[in-house]
């Protein structure tokens, strides 16, 4: 786990066994399908996050329980070969996402749920009187049984919460997601989650029925049409960076991930927004969410290299 002693971005949630499996199509019901690869990758959405903000070398604190059993011990094995610590080890079994990946490298997810995805509030208790800059959470984690218990620890944290609701926002309990929007979130998800959350056919309109609930910036992202913020006054589009795009598995994940890791290295909302839009093109770029070195390195030169012009425009 990496620490720094005033600045700090907390990470919670899972992290899994994606078994990533290549099909032509997706079965339908009764049909018999070839797979023509299949592949055991880390994944989760917090472990997507913060896989580029350790790449990135950025201080970040991790809170992701990692449980038995098969899966369970091989993400135990994977993190310790990246150097990501996770200091949670649970006896429950961990689960797994069958990633279905079709040639134009949509994915689709069948996901079996162990511990990786449940909460204790004794986790966090030694952090409570630390300060962060940045407070991710997923959907997935608040929608759990313990994520009653997760929002309510959040009310006792510092620091900005980014929120990612993901696909199944609509399961989540509406107690349960009104006060977590009360805590003023950052917001980040993309289009059709957008307008499944708020039953609206655009996205403007979308856009300020959340930021009433929220108070606070909206993040969009639109695949190959880039992505979008909104402060409540205005709408600022930042184009896409084109891409072979080869699996969006993680896309989404890495994508908050840059938007972090430029905001806490103090570029502008735009600037930030558009680092974001330059990870997840290498990221879909990518047969999976794990990148090589070089993209690592090209990714880490691009920040640096906006974080001195950021820095020349504001002296």
């Amino acid at each position: 786990m990496n620490q720094s002693v005033s600045r700090k971005i907390l990470v919670i949630g899972s992290t899994v066994c994606d078994v990533m499996i290549a099909v032509d199509q997706l079965p339908k019901r009764e049909e018999d399908v070839h797979v023509s690869r299949q592949k055991l990758s880390l994944g989760g959405c917090a472990f997507n996050v913060v896989n580029l903000l350790h790449h990135l070398e950025l201080p970040y604190t991790f809170i992701s329980p990692v449980g038995s059993g098969i899966y369970g011990q091989f993400v135990h094995q994977e993190l310790e070969k990246i150097g990501i610590q996770s200091p949670i080890s649970l006896s429950g079994e961990n689960g797994c996402c069958y990633c279905f990946v079709e040639p134009d490298g949509e994915r689709t997810f069948v996901s079996y749920h162990g511990v990786e995805y449940l909460f204790d509030p004794a986790w966090i208790k030694d952090i409570n009187h630390q300060v962060y800059d940045y407070i991710y959470v997923c959907g997935l984690e608040v929608e759990e049984e313990t994520g009653r218990e997760l929002v309510e620890a959040l009310s006792f944290l510092e620091g900005q919460i980014v929120f990612c609701p993901g696909p199944r926002v609509d399961k989540i309990d509406s107690k349960r997601l009104k006060n977590l929007l009360s805590l003023s979130p950052i917001v980040h998800l993309n289009k059709a989650e957008l307008l499944l959350w708020t039953g609206k056919q655009t996205i403007s309109e979308s856009l300020r029925i959340l930021y009433q609930q929220t108070e606070n910036m909206v993040v969009v992202t639109k695949g190959e049409d880039g992505a979008l913020f909104y402060d409540g006054d205005n709408i600022l589009e930042c184009p896409a960076y084109p891409s072979q795009v080869l699996n969006t598995i993680g896309a989404g994940d890495s994508h908050v991930a840059g938007l972090i890791a430029g905001l806490f290295n103090g570029l502008e909302v735009a600037d930030a927004l558009d680092f974001a839009n330059y990870v997840s093109s290498q990221v879909v770029a990518s047969p999976s969410v794990q990148l090589s070195s070089e993209n690592y390195q090209r990714i880490n030169h691009r920040l640096q290299t906006a974080k001195k012009i950021s820095l020349s425009n504001g002296e």
